[in-house]
Formats: structure tokens, sequence, C-alpha cells
């Protein structure tokens, strides 16, 4: 069936509905674990799926396929990461495992919406679904009360900016489905009130991105949240993000130069403002969070190019972003005792207390600051080329520049965690699950770095069927 993946965490989330209705609490985190599995493996043998439903509205191709796979991975990542000191109460777990269900079911429908009312119902499922779990933390206080209320506050903002300028889009073309408002579009990007309309109608993405200026949200949010709230908050919703915002860009053209000044202009106030800021953070959530708005920069250099392969690497790089931040987030849950937060001060001696979680810190760091051979030096390579090949060498020189700057509190992680003044430490015993994660995510990471171009051509050949 063409959405079968959809269909299947309905299923996924009505099983935890019910689960919750009972009195047993029993392997509720290994039944996830096995469905999430399934799930990853269904959306795989349903790649090559192709069709139309809803009158047009819900797109099944290569491309959103592939977003689908991306997100049933990182799912099934997150949940196997998940143990019952992650900060979520017992009676709780779920009514959690039902809302991340409900949460992907919204991404996943993100990625094959083309329709402008179908994206907006698709974003709400997921959004108000994250809503539900950042409360979901043992240890109450007025922080995550205040990121959870943060969260929501931002989110309805953004919602309803986007709204306004879905309403100036189908006040200009007279459609809400974006094959037909591509061709009238176009005539009249030219026009400031054109590039307002779209601008406005992405507001919704840059909130979901951590873009600049909607940025504000995610520092206080992924503090306040649970450690693997924030980890699923900081990965899944950006690739579904990504997806959605490749297909209203493309409403444009390089030659819409309004358009594209915009785009040039988030992109370096969201990788300076990001990287600035995350140079004097110690709690390391907030330093992801930060990390996170500079790179939403980065990824905006691959979409502001407006051609297939500044596109394809953009999505190359939100997919192994993906991976970097799990292996940093998985560090911070395997080193956090009772799912508190975690500072950089706790990373010292980590190579003695625990040697792959060390290992599995450094290569994500590495990668995030984007040196060689890791997947993270790769994708902004790909990202910059493109950009300089277009003729934005200003774009390029801000973003090598912030490049360079963030390095400093990227290895300062590995620096911590291969300090020798140690003292008196614990051993960190990690499970054969877990060190299977480690490998697995360390594999990702150096493989996209080497071997990259059979992931590309992939993303490329994907964007002909937009």
């Amino acid at each position: 069936m063409l959405i079968l993946p959809e269909l299947y965490l309905i299923l996924f989330s009505i099983i935890f509905l019910f689960i919750s209705l009972g009195k047993s609490r029993q392997n509720i985190i290994v039944t996830a674990k096995i469905l999430s599995f399934i799930g990853l493996i269904i959306s795989i043998y349903c790649l090559t799926g192709r069709g139309e439903l809803f009158y047009g509205a819900y797109r099944i191709d290569l491309y959103s396929q592939i977003f689908k796979v991306l997100i049933a991975l990182g799912m099934c990542l997150v949940i196997f990461m998940f143990s019952q000191k992650d900060g979520i109460e017992e009676e709780h777990t779920p009514e959690y495992f039902m809302f991340l269900g409900f949460s992907a079911l919204g991404l996943m429908m993100l990625s094959s919406s083309v329709e402008l009312i179908s994206i907006i119902i698709s974003l709400e499922i997921s959004s108000y679904s994250l809503y539900v779990i950042v409360p979901l933390r043992k240890s109450q206080d007025s922080n995550q009360i205040e990121s959870s209320m943060k969260y929501l506050f931002f989110g309805a903002i953004s919602t309803g900016i986007m709204l306004y300028g879905i309403g100036y889009l189908y006040s200009i073309t007279g459609s809400t489905f974006i094959s037909e408002i591509f061709p009238r579009f176009r005539m009249i990007m030219g026009h400031p009130y054109g590039v307002f309309a779209l601008i406005l109608t992405l507001t919704g993405v840059f909130f979901k991105l951590s873009l600049f200026p909607m940025h504000f949200w995610a520092p206080d949010i992924y503090e306040g949240s649970s450690n693997i709230t924030t980890t699923f908050i900081a990965t899944l919703p950006k690739i579904a993000a990504t997806a959605l915002l490749i297909r209203l860009a493309t409403i444009a053209t390089p030659m819409h130069y309004n358009f594209v000044n915009a785009l040039i202009i988030l992109s370096a106030l969201s990788m300076t403002f990001g990287n600035i800021v995350g140079l004097v953070q110690r709690d390391l959530k907030r330093l992801l969070a930060y990390s996170g708005i500079a790179h939403a920069g980065y990824l905006l250099m691959g979409i502001l190019t407006l051609n297939m392969d500044g596109i394809a690497s953009a999505i190359y790089y939100i997919t192994i972003y993906v991976f970097m931040s799990l292996a940093c987030f998985f560090v911070i849950l395997s080193i956090s005792r009772q799912g508190e937060n975690t500072t950089i001060d706790d990373l010292v001696g980590l190579s003695k207390r625990s040697p792959l979680l060390a290992m599995t810190l450094a290569v994500s760091a590495f990668s995030l600051a984007g040196i060689p051979p890791t997947g993270g030096f790769t994708g902004k390579f790909f990202l910059f080329t493109n950009a300089f090949k277009q003729g934005y060498l200003p774009i390029v020189i801000i973003g090598a520049v912030n490049a360079v700057l963030s390095i400093f509190y990227y290895l300062n992680l590995v620096r911590m965690s291969y300090s020798k003044d140690v003292g008196q430490f614990e051993i960190m015993k990690l499970s054969s699950q877990e060190k299977i994660i480690c490998y697995v995510l360390i594999f990702i990471i150096i493989y996209m770095g080497v071997l990259p171009f059979g992931l590309m051509n992939l993303f490329k050949y994907s964007l002909f069927s937009l």
C-alpha cells in the first residue's frame, strides 16, 4: 500500500494507547523497540512506492519516501536509546511512546504533503504531540514548565504567521496546490509582496529548523525537556522541515534575487549567532541547541542555490546532521545517571570511564566541526562548493569563517573527554545494545564522509520527482 508507513505509525500509537489503559507496565520499552524496528523495515520496503492520494494533495514518490525512511530510522534509533533512567515517569511511558508515534506520523505526512492545507494539518499533528511530551519529566521544576509553555507559545506564533503567508499565496495564485502555485507564482516573484508571502509561509519551517530569527525557543526547550525528548526534537522534525522547505523554496528560481538575498541574510545570521553564543555555553544540551541554529544556516546555503546539486547537498547535510546529533545526544543519555542535564565538566575523563563513548563523542564533534574524513566535512564541502558555483561568494566566506569559529567549542568537548586530570572515577559499563548503537553511528558518520557519492546520486535522482 502507498501509505503503509503512515498506517503502521497509526497502529503503533494505537497499540500504546491501549497499553496505557491497562495497569501493566512491563516490557513496554522492549515492545516499543521491536515495533519501531518493524516500522523501519516497512518504510524501506515502501521506498519505491509511487502515486497520489486525496485528489493530488498527498504525493508518494522517491523524494518523500527517502525522507520517510530517514524519519523511521531516526525514530528507531531514538527509541533504542531510551531507557527508564532517561527522566520519564514509568507510569507515563505508554503515553510517551504514543505521542512519539503521532509526532513521527505528522512528520511523514509533511514529507508527502503537496497542498498547503494538508501541510498545516501535518505540521500541527507533529507539533501538538511534542507539546504534550515536553513536560513529561520526572523532576518537574520551573525551568521545565517554562520550556513547555515557551514551546507552545512560539509554535502557535509561527503557525499563525505561516497561515498568514498561506493566505497571501492563495490570494495571489488562487490555489493551495504547490503544483498550481508554481507556474503562477514565478511571474510575481520579482515583486516584494511575492517574496513576502513566501517568506511568511516558510516561517513554520524555520521554526522547526530553529533557524534565525525563529530560534529563540530552542535553547530553553532543549534544556528543560528530558534528555530523550530533546534527542527527538533536535533531529526528526528537522528532517521533515527540510523536505517541506525544499518543496516550497523551489517555487522560486535562482533569478529571483529578492528571495535568494533574503535566504542569504537568514543563513548568515543563523550561522553567526549560533556559533558565537555557542562558544560560552556550559550546558551540553544548550550548546547543541545553538549548534543546531548554526547548522540550520549551513543547510540554507544549499537550498538558496535553487538548483539540483545544491538542494541534493542540503538533503545530504541534513542526513549526516541527524546522525551527528544522535551520537552527541547518545553520549549525554549515557553519562546522565538519572536523566539530569549534563555540563561540559561532566565529560572530564570520559575516555577513562568509557573509551567507546569518548570515541563516539569525538567522531561526532569532529564531524560537526567539519573535520575530514567525517560526513560533516563532506557535507559542508558540497554546500560551500555549490554555493560558490552559483556565485554566492560572500555567504561562502561567512560560512567558512563560522566553520572555523565552531571548531573551538566542538574540540573543547573532545579535550575535556580525553583530559588526564580525572582523579577517582568509575568505569561505565555499556550493554551490548549500547555498544552496537555507538558502532553504527561511528560507521555512518565516517562512511558518509569517505563514500558520499552513492547517496548524493540517490538524492539528485529523487529531485526529478519534484
